[in-house]
């Protein structure tokens, strides 16, 4: 198995509706965000997948994201933007992005240098 990681940082504001302390109040954060992607194939290249294109995916995601109050984002209507969140939806919406020879392994999104929340699916 062989993974591959890029990461970027996008900056937003949040609050925390279904929280009862400090992040309950509108705050901000410098996100950075590392992607893992996985597989067992490289391409004749010997790249399971070019970086250059990985860390393009990703800034075009994180562009929606960026300098933005995420309450008001359409996805976090209802959906608290927690890192736990957060790091769900850029894995999705990393997906689609990814060569037939791998899989987004993992997404990190780090809050602040030292807390994070990983989240990752089945290979």
């Amino acid at each position: 198995m062989y993974t591959v990681s890029v990461e970027d940082w996008f900056a937003a504001a949040h609050y925390l509706r279904n929280y009862n302390g400090k992040c309950e109040n509108l705050h901000g954060h410098n996100y950075k965000v590392k992607v893992y992607v996985s597989g067992t194939q490289l391409t004749d290249g010997g790249m399971l997948m070019d970086f250059s294109l990985l860390k393009k995916a990703l800034k075009s995601v994180l562009d929606e994201f960026d300098h933005k109050d995420l309450n008001s984002l359409p996805y976090f209507t209802d959906l608290e933007p927690s890192a736990e969140n957060i790091s769900c939806l850029i894995f999705q919406k990393l997906k689609p992005f990814i060569p037939a020879n791998g899989k987004v392994s993992g997404v990190e999104v780090f809050e602040t240098e030292k807390n994070s929340c990983l989240y990752s699916e089945d290979y």
